[in-house]
């Protein structure tokens, strides 16, 4: 059974749609969420579910090694990164080899990279008058992006479609497909 630790920066709502998943599904727990923000939503939904959780510091996650002993603490055996904005460092991708990955708002290896998140994206893919787009999950390495891709999918663009309706688009899929990814590895 995975041991999971979801990293976080945002809302949460993959946090959420993935802790709902493994309530039920016994190939793995959420054991621990990461987030490198005191005040959001995703320590509320870490409280509202009994989870543990973890406030990151930026010079601490960059250099230092103090979050393996908290990740040890915890018996995690897999990293999830659903809205996580920092670069992994290579610590942890050494330490977590094949066992953390992400979820990009896009098709990978198009609109990827540092600063492509969010509606950066979603505005990148509708002025390139792209006719598609859709999720990538993918491994994580020391690079944004670059990891190598598990699974994607893929949903319409309109012409009509604005950054916000996309971005509906693009969440529907990840709350479609993440958590059953996971569940898959």
């Amino acid at each position: 059974m995975k041991r999971i630790a979801i990293f976080a920066s945002g809302s949460g709502t993959n946090t959420e749609v993935i802790i709902h998943h493994f309530k039920a599904d016994t190939s793995g727990e959420v054991v621990l969420i990461v987030s490198n923000k005191v005040e959001n939503r995703v320590v509320s939904r870490a409280q509202n579910h009994n989870i543990p959780y973890h406030i990151l510091d930026r010079v601490v996650f960059t250099e230092g090694r103090g979050l393996l002993d908290v990740l040890d603490k915890h018996k995690v055996t897999f990293i999830v990164l659903a809205g996580f904005m920092w670069l992994i460092p290579g610590y942890l991708t050494d330490t977590f080899q094949g066992r953390i990955i992400n979820i990009h708002p896009a098709l990978l290896p198009k609109y990827g990279g540092k600063g492509m998140y969010g509606m950066h994206v979603h505005r990148a893919v509708l002025e390139a008058k792209e006719v598609e787009s859709g999720i990538t999950i993918h491994h994580v390495n020391e690079n944004y992006d670059e990891g190598q891709i598990i699974f994607q999918a893929t949903c319409q663009v309109h012409a009509s479609d604005t950054p916000e309706s996309l971005a509906k688009k693009i969440h529907a899929l990840e709350h479609e497909h993440y958590a059953n990814v996971i569940a898959g590895l």
